[in-house]
């Protein structure tokens, strides 16, 4: 079987089962109400005229902004008397699959669950509206049987998913060191082993990797077990930054409801540029969501590095997109797609306008 068949088929499947860790709704953990969505200040209006905004998001550090964003109530405060409402995701197909059943209307994710559901789609349901996060993952191995890379050559080594970011980014820098995998198995120079992140360290513990290429903050997780850090991905890249984390949209929402879009956006910026402003204050509030979200918090030796390694961004940085996806293509996981309309940074720019800041650029992938 191809592997780019084996990748669709991987796909479909994950989407359909269904996740024992999500609520009865079906796709994500749907959250208890906020506080500070009874918070509303007086007056306030219903933003064209929705009862609520579905809002979908992972329980990672590199979806910082959304974690930071609902602690501090920047999106119920921009949304005024429309209740921002919140599903919390394992998987970038289930959260895709909510997005296109309506189930939310707008999402932090990774790249690639982006462009794959966009390609799915024809082009037809999801636009990226804005960055969120870059950089976060890294290449965390065991210092006892991996002292430098070369040595990478012949181990186990994790990634979370097969055909997500980080096993197309693995994939990618396995054959820049002139090795051969078998992109669908996962067996060649380097076995390369799709795990959870939440068993990662666990399988780590046990000797059944000997590393992984991970997002944080399962690479902070494993250095506290020992593991050390041996490649940060964002040393690969131009000015060591990369998208790790975008905004998406439905299409029918935006062109819909344009106003709750930019509202959205608007926190989205404000949040950043707090969290850009107060790091510490910013960590504290992500590692307070996840509580709430997972009923567990990170402890400091993990939450302290992890955070230190994210940068958190407006700029939905598309250059980079588009190159994760031709390392996509090159392993084989990804027949060449047609990204051509996949941005609408027409909102998010009329945001950063009005706030003074400078606007950000689709690399020539924006709708026309």
């Amino acid at each position: 079987m191809p592997a780019t068949t084996a990748f669709r088929r991987g796909l479909a499947v994950i989407a359909a089962l269904p996740l024992l860790t999500l609520a009865a709704c079906g796709y994500g953990s749907e959250a208890d109400d906020d506080s500070s969505a009874q918070k509303v200040a007086a007056g306030a209006k219903k933003i064209d005229g929705l009862d609520s905004v579905k809002i979908g998001y992972f329980g990672n550090l590199t979806h910082g902004t959304a974690l930071v964003g609902r602690n501090k109530g920047n999106f119920q405060k921009a949304l005024g008397a429309t209740e921002a409402k919140y599903q919390v995701f394992n998987a970038g197909p289930s959260e895709i699959e909510a997005l296109n059943s309506g189930a939310i209307d707008i999402g932090w994710i990774g790249p690639s669950p982006a462009i794959n559901g966009y390609t799915k789609s024809a082009g037809n349901n999801l636009r990226i509206i804005g960055g969120s996060a870059s950089g976060g993952v890294k290449l965390v191995v065991n210092p006892k049987k991996i002292k430098s890379l070369k040595d990478v050559k012949g181990k186990k080594i994790a990634t979370p998913q097969l055909g997500n970011t980080q096993d197309v980014a693995f994939l990618n820098w396995i054959a820049e060191q002139g090795w051969k995998v078998d992109a669908e198995s996962g067996k060649g120079d380097v076995s390369v082993v799709r795990t959870d992140n939440k068993v990662t360290p666990d399988a780590y513990k046990s000797g059944s990797i000997d590393g992984a290429w991970v997002p944080e903050p399962t690479a902070s997780k494993l250095v506290a077990e020992g593991a050390k850090v041996l490649l940060d991905e964002g040393d690969l890249w131009p000015d060591k930054k990369f998208v790790i984390t975008n905004i998406i949209v439905r299409q029918a929402f935006l062109k819909e409801h344009p106003k709750a879009v930019e509202a959205v956006l608007k926190a989205s910026v404000d949040t950043n540029k707090w969290i850009n402003a107060n790091p510490d204050a910013a960590k504290t509030a992500a590692n307070a969501q996840l509580k709430t979200d997972s009923g567990k918090a990170l402890p400091a030796e993990v939450l302290d590095p992890a955070w230190k390694s994210i940068q958190f961004t407006d700029d939905p940085l598309a250059a980079t997109l588009n190159t994760e996806a031709e390392h996509a293509v090159k392993a084989g996981l990804l027949e060449n797609p047609k990204l051509d309309g996949i941005y609408d940074l027409t909102p998010l720019n009329k945001v950063l306008k009005a706030e003074g800041a400078s606007t950000v650029d689709d690399a020539g992938l924006g709708a026309k």
